[in-house]
């Protein structure tokens, strides 16, 4: 049953509606919210110090991330840019320098990267998770497009503007986005994303891996990398033990903020 609402799901997949696209304008005050919440952020749950590669969404850089990694660089953790400039395009030689990158930072660590990724970065996250599940920790998604059909995304236009269509070689990659990779995999995603349909950032259950969840916050699409229940569930989920992994927690005070997925 929950296999074929997802199908029928996919088939009416569609953008966000217009009200909440014109909406985007309050991620300032979520990065207003971010800063002045930031000194009590720092008692958010720590982490061992592991390494954690944070990527950027589609048009953006390294600066739209440098909040956020210095949250991380706060909770005891080693955070990394992805170095690459702004996110515009993706192809086989990109993929190479984002695998070469965890590699790089896997082999001058000696142990499992966590990765983060918005939007965009968040799909490809879990594209270079399923080619090195063995150095990667865990995969948390922002906002990110990770189901099949492209028309859940209103930049699906632009992206294609600027990459031109995906190449039938890319089809069978596209046609399982939704499989995510073989590591625990968190998807965070708003119901008021002016950018991505929450449809469109919902993983389904898979038997081959049960450590994946989908977490529900308020928040805009281009707010949701400082939204801070945004952060706290990242740190949550990254202060868990390698190979502990158990579902976000929403009981107790915590069910006042975060429904149960249905």
């Amino acid at each position: 049953m929950a296999s074929d609402a997802s199908s029928k799901r996919d088939v009416d997949a569609s953008p966000p509606s217009l009200f909440w696209t014109l909406a985007e304008g309050r991620a300032v005050f979520e990065l207003g919210w971010f800063m002045t919440l930031r000194p009590l952020m720092k008692r958010m749950k720590r982490g061992d110090g592991h390494p954690v590669l944070v990527l950027p969404g589609f048009l953006a850089s390294d600066g739209s991330t440098r909040p956020l990694r210095g949250l991380l660089d706060d909770l005891n953790y080693m955070s990394y840019a992805w170095g690459m400039g702004r996110n515009l395009h993706f192809d086989e030689e990109r993929e190479a320098e984002m695998l070469a990158l965890l590699d790089g930072i896997h082999r001058d660590h000696g142990e499992k990267v966590s990765i983060v990724g918005w939007s965009l970065g968040g799909l490809f996250a879990r594209e270079i998770a399923k080619n090195r599940p063995d150095k990667v920790r865990c995969v948390i998604s922002l906002g990110s497009p990770i189901r099949a059909p492209r028309d859940y995304s209103n930049a699906r236009r632009l992206y294609d503007q600027i990459n031109g269509p995906p190449e039938v070689r890319e089809a069978a990659r596209i046609k399982q986005l939704n499989t995510p990779p073989p590591v625990p995999t968190t998807s965070i995603y708003s119901k008021t994303d002016g950018i991505v349909s929450w449809q469109g950032s919902v993983q389904d259950p898979c038997p081959r891996n049960p450590y994946t969840e989908n977490v529900e916050i308020p928040a805009s699409h281009f707010g949701i990398g400082v939204n801070p229940i945004a952060m706290y569930v990242i740190a949550d989920r990254l202060a868990q033990l390698d190979g502990s992994w158990s579902p976000f927690d929403r009981g107790g005070l915590r069910s006042f903020l975060f429904r149960n997925p249905k």
